[in-house]
């Protein structure tokens, strides 16, 4: 169902051939294509301080003030030159299966934090900062989950554990979490993006919060740095057959205004957005705030997950950066680990049970 890389490049670049000339704007002034349309084609970097889910401490309150805004920036900026000191080349291999703190993966010789880029700042909308992303429920978290979904999550806890260094789903009926690389999340295996950095919505990550938008008259083109997904919205389209299901979704967009409406049906059994079922639906608002930034809302309503829909809201800020090739599909030695170090485990397993005659012990 994913486009090759080829193809996204083929897309991409029909799609800039295609763009809608821009007509230039004064300061402060937004710019427009020439049939007076907001133009909103350029580089954004959404990368934020500001979590999805408010931490439960502020309660009901969505704002921050701004001694609040620059304490968290602050604490980011020394967290991040603490973690990004040089590893000593020198030190000795972690112990197996890591020491246990706080780290990469348990310190088990991952990377300092030089790939973390999750942003500098909380950031504003409509001169203030807010305490999360999500603005509806109020209290700026999820809605209750439905029954079926705490059934679930209760069923999933069985099924993906922490590493032990045990073979503990041989223990188990079924097939377990390491049989077949298509079981391993979309994002591990490098086909979506991490956290729905591909959307819809689109949310912010730990790091590539980049994106590319590309706009003509009939479509508008999202390109993600994360795992280099591409949206292709058709304006003034209508849905494709509900039997045609998409990793993304599939989305048609209209303009209220200076508003870009993007409506998303159509989901695969998986879509990139955690818990989401095939019946994910995601209204997502793009409006220009002046020259520098776009209002990104988005409200989402999937019933077999959530007793109601839930929205939220964050600023798009441009960027003079520029979005290059994400590799990690070519590059992705972990995923073939992860299948081999399973087969070891179990191997160990069943030669242990065998030395002991079945017991186990």
């Amino acid at each position: 169902m994913r486009e090759s890389g080829l193809k996204v490049a083929v897309v991409l670049l029909a799609v800039v051939g295609l763009a809608a000339p821009a007509v230039a704007a004064g300061d402060g002034e937004v710019a427009r294509t020439s049939s007076g349309r907001p133009d909103i084609s350029g580089y954004y970097n959404v990368g934020t301080l500001t979590p999805l889910v408010r931490p439960q401490a502020f309660g009901d309150n969505l704002y921050l003030s701004r001694e609040e805004a620059d304490r968290i920036a602050e604490e980011e900026r020394q967290r991040m030159q603490a973690e990004a000191q040089v590893s000593d080349p020198d030190r000795e291999a972690p112990p197996e299966g890591g020491d246990g703190s706080p780290g990469a993966a348990g310190n088990v010789g991952g990377y300092n934090a030089f790939w973390i880029e999750r942003g500098t700042d909380v950031f504003e909308v409509d001169g203030k900062f807010r305490t999360s992303i999500i603005v509806d429920p109020k209290n700026g978290r999820y809605p209750p989950v439905t029954e079926a979904v705490r059934e679930r999550f209760a069923a999933r806890r069985g099924f993906f554990r922490a590493n032990t260094g045990e073979a503990w789903w041989l223990e188990r009926e079924g097939p377990g979490p390491y049989d077949d690389p298509e079981l391993r999340p979309l994002a591990e295996r490098c086909l979506l993006g991490f956290s729905s950095t591909g959307g819809p919505p689109m949310l912010p990550a730990l790091y590539n919060n980049l994106k590319r938008i590309v706009q003509t008259e009939d479509h508008v083109m999202i390109l993600v740095e994360m795992v280099h997904d591409a949206r292709v919205v058709r304006v003034g389209g209508e849905h494709a057959p509900a039997s045609e299901r998409r990793w993304m979704g599939d989305s048609i967009g209209w303009w209220e205004g200076d508003t870009l409406v993007i409506d998303t049906t159509n989901f695969a059994d998986r879509p990139a957005l955690r818990s989401a079922t095939r019946d994910l639906h995601v209204v997502e608002r793009f409006t220009p705030m002046g020259p520098d930034h776009l209002r990104y809302e988005f409200t989402v309503e999937d019933p077999n997950v959530w007793t109601a829909p839930w929205s939220g809201e964050y600023a798009w800020p441009r960027s003079d950066a520029l979005v290059y090739e994400y590799a990690c599909h070519e590059g992705n030695y972990a995923l073939g680990n992860i299948m081999r170090g399973a087969r070891l485990l179990e191997e160990d397993a069943l030669a242990k049970t065998a030395s002991t005659g079945g017991s186990g012990e």
